[in-house]
């Protein structure tokens, strides 16, 4: 990504969340959160909105003191060692935004200025496609760019996690998919990324592992594909019968877990094994499937599946 010395990574996590509780006005807003990102990984975060995605992130960064817990981000506390933390945080906030007149070199100049020893911001901004936009003020850019300079601005200080909260939301689909092969190649430079996001495609892309968070707590850790094995059919196959099929020997089918008929089609939930049984028990019927689609789960059928109330 740029000419940076990232420190080797360690048996320890990068990040420890141990029981963390933030409440306002009584209303607990993450209660009882804990997980851990290994160094090296991109650590999606997902949740409806108000989940306590956001709020348990800005704890993370030391943005929001906890009512009880333990973070630790590279051993040290965010809260009482919050400068420490920023020198190996970096972050893109939620609602980031600069001034509309600062120009795109004046901004990385800026944020240069804050750290000791910051990284050379021109090789940065030419990896990032900005070079040609140094001296655009910021209200002149395009969404994508916006979102190129806030990588800029988050990695300048040379961090060891960044953390990255909504960063495509209101991208055009190539922008979006511009700035996944960033935050691809922020990983591969040694960078441990936190992704904060509802973007279920990208979320399955990038993640190495993800926390669902809903109401406050975690409901699922796991890998992408752990979390799409977990849905109640990772298997979904659909077909229109060119004869009617005996319901008794569909609802017998190894691996079944949901039948659905709808006018003369007929909608299976089920696994690998399901697939199988169902094509060999339309050879012994001698029954044709006309327009037989076979798809597999997404992660948006494991998030609506594993957070459903």
């Amino acid at each position: 990504m740029t000419t940076t010395s990232i420190p080797r990574a360690t048996s320890e996590p990068i990040i420890e969340v141990t029981d963390l509780h933030k409440s306002y006005g009584g209303r607990a807003v993450v209660n009882g959160v804990s997980f851990s990102v290994e160094e090296g990984e991109i650590f999606g975060i997902l949740g409806l909105n108000g989940a306590g995605k956001t709020t348990t992130v800005e704890c993370i960064e030391g943005l929001r003191k906890p009512d009880s817990g333990r973070i630790r981000v590279a051993g040290l506390d965010p809260v009482t060692e919050h400068k420490a933390v920023t020198n190996v945080l970096g972050s893109q906030l939620q609602e980031s935004d600069l001034q509309a007149k600062l120009t795109v070199r004046e901004a990385l100049e800026l944020y240069s200025s804050f750290y000791a020893r910051p990284l050379d911001w021109k090789p940065l901004a030419e990896r990032l496609n900005l070079t040609a936009k140094l001296t655009t003020r910021f209200g002149g850019l395009s969404g994508g760019q916006k979102q190129r300079l806030f990588i800029a601005l988050a990695l300048i200080g040379a961090p060891r996690v960044v953390v990255l909260d909504e960063l495509t939301t209101g991208l055009d689909p190539r922008a979006r998919r511009d700035t996944w092969e960033l935050i691809e190649d922020v990983r591969d430079s040694g960078v441990t990324v936190i992704l904060v996001t509802h973007i279920m495609e990208e979320a399955q892309r990038l993640c190495d592992r993800i926390a669902l968070i809903g109401q406050g707590r975690i409901s699922a850790l796991d890998t992408p594909s752990g979390l799409v094995g977990r849905t109640a059919g990772s298997t979904v196959i659909s077909f229109t019968p060119s004869a009617p099929l005996d319901n008794e020997s569909l609802s017998s089918l190894p691996g079944l877990t949901d039948v659905e008929y709808k006018n003369d089609r007929i909608t299976l939930s089920g696994s690998d094994e399901t697939v199988n049984a169902v094509i060999s028990l339309l050879v012994r019927s001698r029954i044709t499937a006309h327009q037989l689609r076979v798809s597999d789960a997404t992660l948006d059928d494991a998030f609506l599946d594993l957070t459903k109330s």
